[in-house]
């Protein structure tokens, strides 16, 4: 089994907006072993719309399209449906009164005839109910290819696919087990792991697959296997899991979604009824942001300053102006001011500072740009780490939040 993705929108393609449809849609057609081989982005054109259609036709099972089925001239999804399947637009007097109720119980303004045209869909067409939206589903079988199509709106299409297209697909067809595990790694790059890896590659069962995702101080290891049992499949996935444990050691921090390297923290945190304080610069509140995204974040984590300019560091985190002048602000003697500073102040157990020149220019300090100092304060000492990272903005930034996160734990694994 696999599946084509196509969204619609000008919008997309111009890079208003980000195309998140194709990413949840994949990830919930993977849950119930359907493969997607192919994902496009194209205009609000007929042409292009066509185009798409005929390309999915035969060369996919299923073919998810989303966007185009609003009530504007731009919208013109059912239109290039009717020419393709050669149908044609029926009135439906049941999404006509979905439409008026929607408009009733939650629209101010009255509802016009564009509205009312929505109710016309293409008569071969077996509709998608659409709770959340007047834009309803539809979808139609041609030849060996069932086609979906969908709103783009991603709330109102995640709740179509996961309420009525997943039960649907789950129905009519007979789908393979596919089963997928990642594991996270910080600290080590990609070719010193597939160097370590070699020969685990080699010995990997043919229905397996292993994939390096890298990005910015950590990789992520996915293992995929698919098959017809998913007991058997389980069985052997989580012997290879053990095997890559064995290998690389304690720079595998967990799994992807699962526990995270935020989490971990977290949990080592709580585990010794510790906590933990931030001064952020240059990550201008990304790390803070990372630790209180998970519920129950504020058993560990009690705040941070987001120390952006000199003065913020002087007037609120005490860092001494003699410092400031001798080494700049970006070095390691004001991250360990920072850190020690956030520690008293929040009375912590931990505390983890940021200062460099994320660029592009140089700010208040003569550092070259990509020179980043990171500070670990513990209930014993503090420590300073420096870095280099290149010149590119976002990679500084995020780089730095991802090798703060392992620096610490790094940290509380000697604690344990």
């Amino acid at each position: 089994m696999n599946a084509h993705i196509i969204t619609i929108g000008d919008e997309i393609l111009i890079g208003q907006i980000i195309d998140t449809n194709s990413a949840f849609i994949s990830k919930e057609l993977i849950k119930i072993g359907i493969e997607v081989t192919k994902i496009v982005s194209i205009g609000d054109s007929k042409k292009a719309i066509l185009s798409s259609l005929k390309d999915s036709q035969n060369n996919c099972d299923i073919a998810i399209i989303t966007g185009g089925l609003g009530p504007t001239n731009d919208d013109i999804t059912k239109d290039s449906f009717c020419e393709f399947f050669d149908d044609e637009l029926v009135h439906n007097p049941e999404i006509l009164r979905h439409i008026e109720k929607l408009f009733k119980k939650f629209v101010d303004n009255p509802i016009n005839d564009l509205n009312r045209n929505q109710a016309f869909l293409p008569s071969k067409a077996k509709l998608i109910p659409n709770l959340y939206g007047t834009a309803a589903g539809m979808s139609i079988k041609a030849e060996n290819t069932l086609f979906i199509s969908l709103p783009g709106v991603p709330y109102e299409m995640k709740s179509m696919v996961t309420d009525f297209i997943i039960p649907q697909i789950q129905k009519d067809f007979k789908c393979p087990v596919i089963i997928t595990k990642t594991l996270i790694t910080y600290g080590k790059g990609e070719s010193y792991i597939a160097k370590k890896l070699k020969d685990f590659e080699s010995n990997i069962p043919t229905n397996f697959k292993l994939a390096y995702l890298p990005n910015l101080g950590r990789v992520r290891l996915r293992l995929l296997g698919k098959g017809n049992q998913k007991s058997i499949l389980e069985e052997k996935m989580d012997d290879l899991i053990s095997h890559l444990y064995k290998i690389l050691g304690n720079i595998i921090i967990g799994y992807e979604t699962l526990n995270p390297i935020e989490s971990e923290i977290g949990k080592k945190l709580i585990k010794s009824n510790q906590t933990l304080s931030l001064a952020e610069s240059l990550t201008g509140g990304m790390l803070a942001s990372r630790f209180a995204s998970f519920a129950g974040a504020s058993k560990y984590f009690k705040g941070c300053v987001v120390a952006y300019s000199s003065l913020i560091k002087k007037n609120i985190l005490c860092v001494k102006p003699e410092t400031i002048k001798k080494y700049s602000v970006v070095s390691s003697n004001v991250a360990n001011e920072m850190a020690i500073e956030i520690k008293k102040k929040m009375n912590t157990d931990y505390a983890i500072s940021t200062t460099g020149n994320a660029g592009p220019s140089k700010g208040d300090s003569n550092q070259p740009i990509g020179k980043i100092f990171i500070s670990i304060a513990t209930p014993h000492d503090v420590k300073s780490f420096e870095f280099n990272f290149g010149k590119n903005r976002e990679k500084n930034i995020n780089k730095t939040v991802n090798k703060a996160l392992e620096l610490l734990f790094s940290e509380l694994l000697t604690r344990d």
